[in-house]
């Protein structure tokens, strides 16, 4: 952590330095091109979803990159000099960006949660404290979406009605993606219904869906998985017979096919969470993320071929 700020320290004055020379200030500035305010989100997910609101009206922006983890990015000077122009950032919450303190206060630039009113589920491993995957849930979905309007409204109160009518077909969008997963695993006898996954990132997905819920390791692992937590996910799966076992597209999923080899279990295949992906690949959008996750979990659970 005080490489980090010392990082930042040094990010922040060469920042400073160069908008000085340029004789440019801090100030926010909306998009030069087409007189757009400007809009900077702190990861793929929540920019998308953004863009989705936005519509035409609103120049929409993401600190991290397709592909990027978010829980222990750390921003670089480009990002700081973004968000210096930039009239509003958006970001999760739920300690999911540990580092965006500093940086909104080194860029001087407002910003809001986006999870603001969603019920928060600890981290089963460490009580009071909140796993920030809420968006996984579809339902936790329409709530991040009310909000972005909310922000976007006040920072556009022009186009305020379109960012509601907008954010309304999102919302009926993520809606069906939530009723669909439900309807599909209904279905499955009670020991199939348990989703194993490399990281503990699906608490709210689970609980949507009716879903038992473990993992190898919680939230933000900074560290290879150790014997006894796949011990402890091979013994869970052997005592409730779960068809299948998933892994996050950002972490290795070496672990966890330990655990299928272990246990008999299917590799049901790899899930996305913190980051979409390039416009040509699995989930470019939020909801083909939820989309894909859901389809792979049902299918995996459900031993269906692809």
């Amino acid at each position: 952590m005080a490489g980090l700020v010392r990082a930042w320290r040094a990010a922040v004055v060469a920042v400073a330095g160069a908008l000085a020379l340029s004789g440019c200030g801090a100030g926010p500035l909306k998009d030069a091109a087409s007189d757009r305010p400007t809009v900077l989100t702190t990861f793929t997910v929540l920019a998308d979803m953004t863009s989705a609101v936005a519509g035409d009206h609103v120049n929409v922006e993401s600190i991290t990159k397709p592909g990027a983890e978010i829980h222990d990015y750390e921003p670089t000077p480009m990002d700081v000099t973004k968000a210096a122009k930039a009239q509003l950032v958006l970001d999760n919450g739920l300690h999911l960006e540990q580092w965006l303190e500093q940086f909104t206060s080194s860029a001087n630039v407002p910003h809001t949660v986006v999870s603001e009113d969603v019920d928060p589920m600890d981290i089963a491993d460490a009580p009071g404290t909140p796993n920030p995957h809420a968006w996984m849930s579809p339902t936790n979905g329409q709530r991040y979406v009310d909000n972005i309007v909310t922000a976007l409204s006040d920072l556009d109160p022009e186009h305020a009605e379109q960012f509601r009518e907008n954010g309304e077909t999102y919302k009926a969008q993520l809606h069906q993606i939530g009723a669909d997963l439900k309807k599909k695993l209904d279905a499955l006898p009670r020991n199939e219904r348990a989703l194993v996954t490399c990281e503990g990132a699906f608490s709210y997905l689970a609980r949507d869906a009716g879903l038992s819920e473990k993992y190898i390791w919680p939230v933000n692992a900074e560290q290879e998985a150790t014997p006894q937590q796949v011990s402890s996910a091979i013994e869970f799966v052997d005592r409730h017979r779960v068809p299948a076992v998933f892994c996050e597209s950002t972490v290795s999923d070496k672990p966890m096919k330990q655990v299928a080899e272990a246990t008999g279990a299917h590799y049901g295949g790899t899930l996305y969470v913190d980051s979409l992906s390039e416009p040509d690949g699995p989930v470019p959008t939020y909801l083909d993320l939820l989309r894909h996750d859901a389809d792979t979990i049902a299918r995996g659970l459900s031993r269906e071929e692809r």
